[in-house]
């Protein structure tokens, strides 16, 4: 009896993994949830970053909205911004899909019954997807923290933006070992790819780097040891983005980037800034110069609401 128990165990465990399988593959997205978007007509009227044209699309949640932009003719990114239209404000992009792979006008942005979205040019060619077809999607959803995803039949996240950053991370999106671990500067206001700068996660620190074409080798600018901060035991597992009110100035935030270290509980929380007015829309931004920076959409005001600059690190 003793030894069929093992045979049994192993029987059950395979039996729910093939359910699981199964389950996946015959998940599908309703075809009402599915949409196909095309870079096409008007442009917007509103200043963003970088000076570029855009076309906003049907994928909005207050103050996040998805868009097509150009910086040079019939060059078109898909983006996040952040910003709204009554602000008059200068929109900042936060996120961005096909980087250095640009599409042109006819483009679509298309999400399937298989779960895919995909990101084609005119032609057909795939400039972006999220390879997610099959895998039990069920639906998409561009949430309140600016974090774009595609969830299955249970909720649970199977592909999100947060995953992907360029240049940029948003409140509560962290650089982690395993996941993305390092932000990477723009090249220049018009052109989109990779640039010379990178802010990268280090089993003990953060550090800044410039890759210079004459030099192989990066060149340290900057690390977290100018923040105070030391880790004596274990490595840095994650650093995420956060904004919590003060419990001292109640109308004032801090502004983190809090650390969590391996085999133990220590938990480093350097403060880095502390705006007087609520700074949950915030973004850490890795800039074309190589500066570190603080930007808050804060809706209270009239003109420059998305560019408050709180922190720049050299």
């Amino acid at each position: 009896m003793s030894s069929s128990y093992p045979f049994t165990l192993s029987f059950l465990h395979l039996f729910l993994l093939i359910q699981t399988l199964s389950s996946h593959s015959q998940a599908t997205v309703p075809a009402s949830s599915t949409f196909k978007f095309v870079n096409a007509g008007p442009f917007g009227d509103y200043i963003v970053e970088y000076d570029g044209s855009y076309r906003t699309l049907d994928v909005f949640s207050s103050p996040f909205q998805l868009c097509f932009y150009n910086t040079t003719p019939n060059a078109f990114t898909l983006a996040l911004r952040m910003g709204l239209v009554r602000s008059e404000s200068l929109f900042r992009w936060v996120w961005e899909a096909n980087r250095g792979k640009p599409v042109r006008e006819n483009a679509a942005l298309t999400f399937g019954t298989d779960g895919n979205l995909v990101l084609a040019d005119a032609d057909g060619r795939v400039a972006w997807q999220t390879d997610t077809a099959n895998k039990g999607v069920v639906g998409f959803k561009l949430l309140p923290s600016g974090n774009m995803v595609l969830h299955d039949s249970r909720g649970n996240f199977v592909w999100q933006s947060f995953d992907y950053p360029t240049d940029t991370l948003l409140v509560g999106q962290s650089l982690r070992v395993g996941g993305p671990s390092k932000l990477v500067s723009r090249a220049s206001a018009q052109d989109n790819s990779n640039g010379p700068y990178t802010f990268v996660l280090e089993p003990k620190r953060m550090a800044m780097y410039y890759t210079s074409n004459d030099s192989p080798k990066p060149l340290l600018y900057f690390s977290s040891s100018g923040w105070y901060i030391s880790i004596s035991k274990g490595t840095i597992e994650n650093v995420t983005l956060t904004c919590t009110p003060d419990t001292v100035e109640g109308y004032a935030y801090d502004l983190n980037l809090e650390y969590y270290v391996t085999n133990t509980l220590d938990r480093s929380i350097p403060l880095l800034a502390r705006p007087k007015y609520n700074s949950t829309l915030t973004l850490l931004r890795l800039g074309i110069d190589g500066n570190l920076r603080f930007y808050t959409y804060y809706d209270k005001v009239d003109w420059g609401a998305v560019g408050g600059d709180l922190c720049s690190i050299r």
